[in-house]
């Protein structure tokens, strides 16, 4: 018998059982012409736990199960878990044991979920139990990491519509590229091994007996089940169906319910510990996988003064090779979860995602008249490709859609590093010396002495550029080359700097100078947790590699000159016009021996997620990761005329505090 329906009844099990449950009828021609259509309303009460006890009430079993659900999920303490049919709440109770905090039980029966809840407080674990109907999920667009539809707990209803009801809701609920988990009895194994007759002790005066059939095409199990007392007689004679799906079945109605990524994980075969019946719990399969939907729109209340935006991304779909593995992984989605929830406490928007680039073409003309902005957030570049970065805002120009940040000429300048050295040398701001080198030189005559770091003309989020690109002598300089050409391929150009021993900075705006902007506080990386014998570099492994060493590079609060401080801020600000940067941007420094900050590089369309530069700035300052992307917004709104301008330069006082990753993630 299965564990539990996604729907049920609401707690009806006490009352007087109709026809079927506790009068026997005697011998029946065919079990499925006294199947209630609502028989999983009726039966998973107090007697359904004891005659199930051998599985669903074994805790070996739940605990080996709840193993493998989360190997199979790669379920993290911080995913928001949706246990949907929770039965009597055995898994998300054992889940909260070890030290899941966002796990949410639904089930119809009244009896189970009273149960689950009694449970829950035995145990002193929070899980949020209720009762619901899977076929109508009590929850919005979009809320959850991950479903779980654990214990054979579908296939219930009469008609396969409402099974793919149930899928589609799991669909909806969960959160794009969000993970669901479904075990059924198999089919396959049932057809082949159907037991007619079994019956069982439940204990020392009650014992169950079990008739089953399969009907004519083999597409449902019919079960009748009588239960009775040594001394009080029959208690229980009930009957219910199940619509058996086979692997393939299985992975059919989850595509045509919008998932991909479809893995079959295996079966449970959980055995008896008192060797009975396990009936339909005795083997089944195991499959798990990853819807495919964009975010839905975020629904604000249409008014004066609320504006339509669209937020445009990179494509989750596609691969980025920026990126470890070259694909978005959960750290990704979290952080695009943690920018919704930043962007609904900015209740004057509506908000509207765009990442599908197959479709942004089309998507952005069909919003063009009823958009009033674009939030471009799209630093991956079109189709992820980040020689394409400028493609996206010529896309919303060509749209006619008003957006933030630079526009396409500014982000081609800032690409090419020598380009942006030559302008700012040009208006007397001081660069490294640097100058381009063939990757595949023999030898290498610098004007200028070593350390020296080797880099990619053209890029950002520092590919290329590893703890192996400082060099200190003309070995290291030729490794590094070699290292390089393998990034870049031939025939592209390789910058090779005058490596600074000083601090790292970096300098935030965001505005639009000269009539109204912000400076942030100006960052300085603290490299004290990298070992000794490694340069001090913010480089791929510092934003990407978990398992480096400088892994625990941090940003913090810069302590420098007041000489350096103004010229650092007043060169960006001539820079910020210089190069075309609008609404926001970030310039990187370093300071030489001397003292003297030296520019590296323009961002014009720098890292927007709530852990980046920029947020770690606004934290520092006091300004939470939704004001900052409201100040974005509006200076976006000045700029282009949908707001009136807010004349005034603020530049904010440094703190001494470091920016604390677990405030900023909780704004």
């Amino acid at each position: 018998m299965s564990e539990q329906p996604p729907g049920r009844a609401n707690g009806q099990d006490q009352q007087r059982p109709p026809r079927g449950r506790g009068q026997p009828i005697g011998q029946v021609q065919s079990l499925e012409e006294h199947v209630r259509p609502d028989w999983w309303g009726q039966i998973f009460n107090a007697t359904y736990l004891k005659t199930d006890a051998d599985v669903v009430e074994d805790p070996a079993i739940t605990v080996a199960e709840t193993d493998a659900l989360i190997r199979a999920l790669g379920l993290k303490p911080d995913h928001r878990i949706l246990d949907l049919a929770c039965g009597q709440g055995r898994h998300s109770i054992e889940m909260a044991r070890r030290g899941f905090t966002a796990v949410e039980g639904l089930d119809r029966s009244h009896y189970l979920i009273q149960h689950a809840r009694k449970d829950a407080r035995a145990a002193g674990v929070q899980v949020r139990f209720r009762e619901g109907d899977a076929r109508k999920l009590p929850y919005p667009n979009d809320s959850f990491d991950r479903v779980i539809l654990a214990g054979n707990s579908f296939g219930y209803f009469q008609s396969a519509d409402d099974d793919q009801r149930v899928l589609r809701e799991i669909a909806r609920v969960l959160k794009p590229n969000g993970a669901f988990l479904i075990d059924v009895a198999d089919a396959r194994h049932l057809r082949r091994h159907l037991d007619p007759r079994s019956w069982e002790w439940i204990d020392t005066r009650q014992y169950v007996c079990r008739e089953r059939s399969l009907s004519e095409d083999g597409s449902r199990l019919t079960t009748r089940e009588i239960v009775a007392d040594i001394d009080k007689g029959v208690i229980v004679d009930q009957f219910y169906s199940e619509r058996l799906y086979d692997r393939d079945d299985l992975e059919t109605a989850l595509r045509n319910a919008g998932f991909k990524e479809i893995q079959f994980h295996g079966e449970h075969k959980p055995e008896s510990a008192k060797n009975q019946d396990t009936g339909m719990m005795g083997h089944r399969v195991v499959m798990t996988g990853r819807i495919d939907k964009p975010w839905t729109p975020v629904k604000k209340p249409a008014g004066a003064g609320t504006r339509s935006v669209a937020v445009v991304l990179g494509d989750p779909r596609r691969q980025d090779l920026v990126k470890p593995g070259a694909v978005f992984d959960e750290d990704d989605y979290q952080t695009v979860d943690l920018l919704r929830s930043a962007l609904s406490k900015l209740p004057e928007y509506r908000f509207t995602f765009l990442d599908n680039h197959d479709t942004l073409t089309r998507d952005l003309a069909r919003r063009a008249s009823s958009t009033d902005l674009a939030l471009n957030l799209c630093d991956e570049g079109f189709r992820n490709d980040a020689h394409q970065e400028l493609h996206v805002p010529a896309l919303l120009e060509v749209a006619g859609v008003k957006y933030t940040g630079a526009g396409p000429q500014c982000l081609a300048y800032c690409y090419d590093k020598s380009l942006v050295r030559g302008a700012a040398r040009e208006m007397g701001i001081p660069v490294a010396e640097g100058g381009f080198v063939d990757v595949g030189a023999t030898t290498v005559d610098l004007p200028f002495g070593f350390p020296v770091i080797v880099k990619p003309n053209f890029g950002d989020s520092s590919m290329g550029i590893t703890q192996k690109s400082v060099a200190t002598n003309r070995e290291e300089l030729m490794a590094a080359l070699a290292a390089v050409k393998q990034f870049v391929g031939s025939g592209r150009p390789v910058l090779v700097e005058q490596f600074l021993p000083g601090k790292d900075l970096s300098v935030g705006i965001i505005g639009n100078p000269p009539d109204g902007f912000h400076v942030l506080p100006i960052t300085e990386e603290d490299y004290s947790a990298v070992p000794d014998d490694l340069p001090q570099i913010c480089g791929y492994e510092a934003k990407w590699d978990p398992d480096s060493p400088y892994w625990g590079v941090r940003s913090v609060a810069a302590k420098i000159s007041e000489a350096a401080e103004t010229t650092m801020i007043q060169s960006c600000i001539r820079l910020f016009e210089r190069l075309g940067c609008r609404d926001y941007a970030r310039f990187d420094w370093r300071l030489d021996a001397h003292g003297t900050p030296r520019l590296l590089e323009a961002n014009p369309n720098p890292g927007w997620c709530w852990d980046g530069h920029m947020a770690k700035m606004c934290h520092i300052a006091g300004i939470t990761y939704p004001q900052m992307l409201g100040m974005i917004l509006a200076a976006a709104e000045q700029r282009t005329g949908l707001r009136p301008p807010e004349p005034g330069r603020i530049h904010r006082p440094i703190s001494s505090a470091p920016a604390d990753l677990e405030a900023l993630k909780a704004f």
